[in-house]
């Protein structure tokens, strides 16, 4: 019943596998095969919902024809709502120009609240930038409006558990942590998990999620801390979660240049590391008796593979 680290709904969490070993990739694709139905149903209703909500400003969108060619849906990737809010971002252009109209037609027909920052983007015609910027817009004044709930498509989180035990990955929990002000403007000042941080990671250590992610350039350094104190007294690799929802955010993460996150570029290493070692043999990874056994202290072990990393290798 918590908001965890979804933005859209509750008791529902983002979840990610570092580390997977590169002879059981098939598996993985079989593993999300049996979930990419649902999701796909569900995007079809989010879809209609558009048509529901907006369609009296002649605002529709149809999921074959206006969302998945925006995705490489063909390559088997995921279509999410950002593909279906690009989409109406494009209607919306149609509809209002890039400009002022736009603005207008945002706050006075849509009742999306737009910060200044991103007023002044939407206000100019030559933001290079402007689908985006209007996507984000959306997504943070118009998404709950559209919004349908995962259920069938999400596993149960021992499901997960269970299947990176099987492959020798590493499940890593994605910290998102209250947000006062959204980096890249698609996001309300919202609570997420700073409340119950302490019963978060006991809850982690319980269910056996063995890593914890991050963001350097939206979290604040008191955030941070919080979460390094955390992961050090519960055992768990701290990886670095950057990501990247609009051109306007670097590619280049210059935060974890601080020294005090040069454990970050280690870890990075140490999955690499991890990724050569598991695979043809999962139990020679990083969390594989042998490593576990041979460096017990966590730090001693993300300092051996990550020589494995640094080292390079090859695999079929």
């Amino acid at each position: 019943g918590r908001h965890i680290n979804n933005p859209d709904q509750r008791s529902v969490a983002y979840m990610s596998f570092h580390g997977i070993p590169h002879d059981r990739f098939g598996e993985f694709g079989r593993f999300i095969a049996r979930y990419s139905p649902h999701r796909r149903e569900r995007n079809a209703a989010m879809a209609r919902r558009v048509g529901e909500a907006f369609g009296r400003w002649g605002l529709t969108i149809d999921l074959e024809r206006d969302v998945e060619p925006l995705s490489f849906r063909h390559e088997g990737g995921s279509v999410t709502e950002r593909h279906l809010l690009l989409a109406l971002a494009r209607k919306v252009m149609e509809k209002a120009g890039k400009g002022p109209g736009t603005v207008l037609f945002l706050e006075r027909d849509l009742g999306v609240g737009l910060g200044g920052k991103v007023r002044g983007y939407l206000s100019d015609p030559g933001n290079e930038h402007y689908e985006y910027d209007l996507l984000g817009a959306l997504k943070g004044g118009l998404n709950d409006r559209i919004y349908l709930p995962a259920g069938p498509e999400c596993p149960k989180v021992g499901e997960f558990v269970g299947f990176a035990r099987e492959t020798g990955s590493i499940l890593t929990y994605a910290y998102l942590g209250d947000v006062a002000e959204s980096v890249t403007g698609d996001k309300k000042a919202q609570a997420f998990e700073d409340g119950y941080l302490d019963l978060l990671f006991a809850e982690l250590g319980r269910l056996g999620v063995k890593a914890v992610t991050y963001m350097p350039t939206r979290n604040t350094d008191a955030q941070i801390a919080r979460v390094k104190a955390l992961c050090a007294e519960h055992g768990l690799i701290e990886v670095c979660g950057e990501d990247i929802n609009s051109p306007r955010q670097g590619f280049v993460c210059e935060e974890i240049g601080k020294p005090w996150l040069s454990n970050l570029i280690e870890a990075a290493w140490a999955l690499i590391g991890h990724e050569a070692a598991a695979t043809g043999d999962a139990s020679a990874g990083f969390l594989g008796e042998a490593a576990v056994r041979g460096y017990p202290k966590l730090d001693e072990r993300v300092a051996a593979f990550a020589g494995i990393g640094r080292g390079g290798y090859e695999y079929a």
